[in-house]
């Protein structure tokens, strides 16, 4: 970067710091602004633009090391990523007009001086969209296997007997879930009867309802019998109406039911003992 430019931004730090905060609150979004409190706004705030500074302060590793870190903490922070770009665009902006003021900017050298913002500010804004990019791609896949190991969780509630709760819906992914972790957990827990409740699944067509069959012929080979529960009124219409065989499974409309029948199956009962309160 042309050093009058960067001697400049290095001797009116935190009064360039100062505007941004400002002009930034004023132009964002009130989700981006609601997201943080002021403190830590106010942190991440300096860190951008200290993060702009060693740009042409520091070494290349350092400046990557230091904007890698900026982008996890702004991804954890929500903050979008047009917030970010637009953000290096004010302060140079701020710069500018600040330089223009104090008569460093002159109708001769105006273009020269907006020629070097753009030549430092175009690829740094390139590796802010590159490094953003790849760190909130990193972060949605680890969600995303997180949600998967706790979207279908198989849950011992008697000796065995077990319930796997399914919400939301289920597609192909989804179902090779389910399939894994109902015979893992089948076997794990010595289930004799495995409960799957749908009573969470919005709509169940013929592929949900080809899923769930081959998820419960799965559990059968391995020695379990298979229950259905949660079955609604709507979802026994559809089920009719699309021509669905359900008659190998035992349907039930609650899961309390379902668990009643389970624990007969299992030739246990819940009794009530005399004088227990």
């Amino acid at each position: 970067m042309n050093k009058t430019i960067s001697n400049y931004i290095q001797a009116h730090k935190q009064d360039i710091l100062d505007q941004w905060i400002d002009r930034t609150k004023e132009e964002a979004d009130d989700r981006v602004v609601r997201l943080v409190s002021d403190r830590v706004f106010q942190s991440a705030s300096k860190e951008f633009i200290d993060l702009i500074i060693s740009n042409f302060k520091g070494t290349n590793e350092e400046y990557k090391e230091r904007l890698t870190d900026f982008a996890e903490k702004v991804v954890r922070l929500g903050w979008p990523l047009t917030f970010v770009t637009k953000g290096l665009h004010t302060f140079n902006l701020i710069v500018f007009e600040g330089m223009q003021k104090e008569g460093i900017v002159t109708p001769e050298n105006q273009m020269e001086i907006v020629y070097e913002f753009d030549r430092w500010a175009t690829p740094m804004n390139n590796e802010i969209v590159s490094v953003y990019s790849s760190t909130w791609e990193r972060t949605v896949s680890l969600q995303k296997i997180a949600l998967q190991e706790l979207s279908a969780p198989l849950i011992p509630v008697f000796e065995g007997i077990t319930v796997m709760p399914l919400v939301g819906t289920i597609d192909t992914e989804r179902a090779k879930q389910i399939m894994e972790n109902l015979l893992k957990g089948a076997v794990k827990h010595r289930s004799e009867v495995v409960l799957i409740d749908i009573t969470g699944v919005p709509v169940v067509d013929t592929m949900v309802a080809h899923h769930i069959i081959q998820a419960a012929d799965a559990v059968r080979l391995i020695g379990a019998k298979c229950m259905l529960v949660g079955i609604r009124p709507e979802i026994a219409q559809t089920i009719v109406n699309l021509g669905i065989d359900l008659n190998q499974f035992t349907t039930k409309n609650n899961l309390k039911k379902g668990i009643e029948a389970a624990l007969e199956l299992t030739n246990k009962k819940i009794v009530s003992l005399e004088g227990a309160k």
